[in-house]
């Protein structure tokens, strides 16, 4: 365990400064991954004074260096190229051919044309974007321009004939600049000289940006300075390069904040933000200040997608840090109906979008019309979206397994998500990290270190279960030894009382913290069982009166075992605060079980005598016999913090205690009438059925559902947002982690009370490591391998240098625009030893 540890600590101190420290220091594009098809246009440029060489000779060079060894240049998923992969390899392969250069390269690039094109546009015939429609047909007639022999087979022909004709279509139909297209078709000037369409010198300044770029496009503006010849444009792309020497992205400058919020999200998906405390704050105290410097959203409809996503996305970040944010900075969109409109129209290209819209109104606040409103409008379009079963075309962003999340989001919502589980999900199912859409290309944020980033996911999510799994066999060698697994009665729940602990979150918590909660929920459900099935009311009464008195004298039987372990585990945690130097809260513990014990008998009274309360008088004794309040107040004196002031009263506990209490007690409640309606117990539902005689057992069950609602969206208020109590962000995590196990457990059904339901979770959560594959240049290689029948090899081959920058940078630390290719060897033999490095590539 130490050995893991150790291992995580050296990653996460590596990611700090590579990530984190650049993102004060060093430009964000580096964060970004290169765009072949940008780089590409950029290297087409001629020397302003020696034509017969690129004026950005470093662009070439990469072009050189990082061709993928199936042939292609541009992005996959999951290993498989994307669509993005024709015009890229197109692109690049004419440039190559323009400057004379990289023969074996282009070789290579017309090998995988021939060999996929057709499967590729096959396999996305009916859901092309629109972007690929406008560039590549444009990138085809380049290549063609230099005499490349693209030789496609009929059946691609066929294809590439209606490809031809939609963007016929779209240059006929859309304007240089239409508020609805984004980017409008003057970003794609480099794909004009080949089409219908001329443009001015004069309608090109026009539309040029104050830094000299048309719409932040390298490729555009490459194209207007080969058009225009405009100082402007030269300076811009002179920039660029110099922030960008290792390929350009396809957007420059990109927003800054969305790359940060998004590495923000990617770390705190893989289950990290505990490593990143500092830096994650640094970062949303810096974008926060943006938003609140913002005047109201612009009129811009052009920049819809993007704005939203963002704005959608820094509003789920700022609420679940705390901050205090608006609706009103992402619901902008409801108050226009052509967007509206456009958004519900179009929504197959903005699957994404409208996935974090929905995402984000989980964090929603009592009385908040408007999230409420953005809620039920995008889950009815992803509602739509999902039951056709073909998500494939976005704006924004697109995540391979995208129809699985919005199934699993509308399914289960993330209040009933555990932490934990949730982590293992995104490392599973997004190990190369989510696809941008580009205006001709796709990128990845954070694209240099994802391997890392999952590396620390994957080691981390291990060593969690290493000390889960010490834990809980520690938990179970308690609970053999007090003999609450063979009590005869009851639930034995020692395994998912833990899993639920463990999992539902992955703050800090000590492992007393854990274990404390763990073994409290164990006894309580003993306890709880013993009151509903087997006591009477003089053992009840007797058991009552030993506790009031804290003296178990006189017990034997189940009430002997129960007053043992409350004593020993009430004496026990109290010693443990008392050497730790806090105050002695002994008593204090002792009141907080005394009331429960005492809610359980009132309610077992009720049940035997046949009294029927009042609701006020139910909740007041339904909140407490629950025991959430027992689990948060005892296990967060052990947090580092100020000591919580108890109070035996409910009413007069915190606010975000009475919420806890009060939802925890209605989502029992909703999924467990049956079962108390056969033992005679009463229940909100059931009451509700008693004093309505005219209503339904759905009307009772809508009324508490309802009721319910309102004290989640409660209780998010209280955890989410400062108050004038002094508690703090870790206490109220307590709260929510408690409350997120129960909405887990009573979401759909009764799943507390089952055998079996939860049993691939916990294997999951605690014994099964996540499944995961290794990025696809760290795999052997079978395929154009640059050293075939050869053992005494030499560092020679542009695949094996770009596959040795990889592997220097994610092993040694040394970044590739900081090695040079004549060094490449010397690292090699010097610090790396060859032979091990060599055969993890053969």
């Amino acid at each position: 365990m130490e050995s893991s540890l150790v291992s995580i600590n050296i990653l996460v101190t590596k990611l700090k400064e590579e990530i984190f420290s650049n993102t004060k220091n060093h430009h964000l594009q580096s964060f970004v991954s290169p765009s072949a098809y940008d780089t590409a246009w950029l290297a087409m440029i001629p020397h302003t004074l020696e034509h017969n060489s690129p004026l950005f000779k470093g662009c070439l060079e990469w072009l050189l260096l990082n061709q993928n060894e199936e042939g292609y240049w541009g992005e996959s998923i999951n290993g498989l190229p994307t669509i993005d992969t024709l015009p890229a390899t197109l692109t690049s392969m004419a440039v190559l051919r323009k400057w004379g250069t990289g023969s074996h390269n282009i070789e290579n690039g017309l090998k995988f044309i021939h060999a996929n094109t057709e499967n590729l546009l096959h396999h996305h015939h009916h859901d092309l974007p629109r972007w690929f429609f406008i560039v590549f047909p444009a990138a085809i007639e380049l290549a063609e321009s230099f005499g490349l022999d693209l030789m496609f087979s009929d059946d691609a022909k066929s294809i590439i004939s209606q490809i031809y004709h939609v963007r016929k279509q779209i240059f006929g139909m859309e304007e240089m600049v239409d508020k609805w297209q984004y980017p409008p078709l003057m970003a794609y000037l480099e794909t004009f000289p080949m089409t219908e369409r001329n443009v001015d010198e004069e309608t090109i300044i026009k539309h040029l940006r104050e830094d000299g770029s048309l719409f932040q496009s390298p490729s555009a503006t490459a194209q207007a300075y080969l058009s225009t010849g405009n100082q402007k444009c030269l300076n811009y792309l002179i920039s660029l390069v110099q922030k960008c020497p290792n390929g350009v992205p396809e957007k420059y400058p990109m927003d800054e904040e969305l790359v940060e919020l998004s590495m923000v999200d990617q770390v705190q998906k893989l289950g990290l933000s505990e490593y990143f405390t500092e830096e994650i704050d640094n970062i949303l105290r810096k974008v926060y200040r943006s938003y609140m410097g913002q005047e109201s959203p612009q009129d811009k409809k052009i920049f819809i997608a993007i704005k939203l996503y963002k704005d959608s996305l820094a509003f789920r970040l700022f609420r679940l840090h705390g901050y205090n944010i608006s609706p009103r900075t992402f619901c902008w969109f409801l108050y226009d109906n052509e967007i509206l409109d456009h958004l519900e129209n179009n929504s197959r290209q903005f699957t994404s979008l409208l996935h974090n819209v929905y995402k984000a109104t989980d964090l929603m606040f009592v009385e908040e019309s408007e999230v409420d409103e953005a809620r039920s409008f995008s889950k009815k379009v992803l509602q739509r979206i999902s039951a056709t079963k073909n998500i494939v075309n976005d704006t924004v962003v697109m995540l391979p397994n995208i129809s699985k999340m919005i199934e699993e989001e509308l399914s289960i919502p993330w209040i009933a998500r555990l932490d934990h589980l949730d982590h293992r999900m995104w490392i599973e199912q997004n190990n190369e990290g989510p696809l941008w859409v580009g205006k001709a290309s796709f990128y990845r944020l954070s694209c240099i270190h994802n391997f890392e980033l999952m590396q620390l996911a994957v080691e981390n999510y291990a060593f969690r279960q290493l000390i889960y799994q010490n834990e809980l066999a520690e938990l179970k060698r308690w609970s053999k030894k007090w003999g609450l697994t063979e009590m005869g009665f009851g639930r034995e729940k020692t395994v998912y009382c833990y899993f639920s602990v463990a999992a539902s979150t992955c703050l800090p918590h000590d492992s007393i913290i854990r274990m404390l909660v763990a073994k409290s929920a164990i006894l309580i459900t003993v306890a709880d069982d013993f009151f509903d099935m087997i006591g009477n009311l003089e053992e009840l009464h007797i058991l009552i009166d030993a506790i009031r008195r804290w003296d178990g004298k006189g017990l034997s039987g189940p009430s002997k075992v129960i007053f043992d372990v409350l004593d020993d585990l009430v004496r026990d945690t109290t010693e443990t605060l008392v050497l730790q130097g806090n105050i002695d809260v002994i008593e204090d513990f002792r009141d907080l079980w005394r009331e429960t014990f005492n809610s359980w008998l009132t309610e077992t009274t009720w049940g035997k005598n046949g009294y029927i309360p009042s609701v006020n008088e139910y909740m007041e004794t339904g909140m407490i016999s629950i025991a959430t309040h027992i689990l948060v107040l005892t296990s967060s004196c052990f947090l580092n913090s100020s000591l919580p002031q108890f109070k035996v009263k409910p009413q007069k506990y915190e606010n975000i205690t009475q919420s806890l209490m009060a939802t925890t007690r209605l989502l029992n409640d909703i999924q467990s009438y049956e079962k108390e309606q056969e033992e005679g117990k009463m229940n909100l539902v059931l009451l509700h059925l008693k004093e309505n005689s005219d209503a339904s057992m759905d009307d009772s069950i809508s009324l508490v559902k309802t009721f319910l609602e309102g004290k989640r969206k409660e209780l998010l208020k209280h955890v989410f947002t400062e108050d004038d109590s002094d508690f703090p962000k870790q206490w109220k995590s307590l709260h929510l982690s408690c409350f997120k196990a129960f909405q887990m457990l009573f979401n759909s059904s009764n799943l507390y009370d089952s055998d079996a339901d939860l049993q691939l979770d916990i294997e999951k959560a605690i014994y099964i490591p996540p499944k995961r594959e290794l990025p696809k240049y760290l795999k052997p290689q079978t395929t154009m391998h640059p050293f075939p029948q050869k053992r005494n090899l030499m560092i020679t081959g542009e695949y094996f240098q770009t596959t040795a920058r990889r592997f220097v940078h994610g092993f040694v630390g040394i970044k590739c625009h900081q090695l040079p290719k004549k060094s490449m060897r010397n690292v090699i033999y010097e610090v790396l030893s060859p032979p091990m490095f060599i055969s993890c590539f053969i």
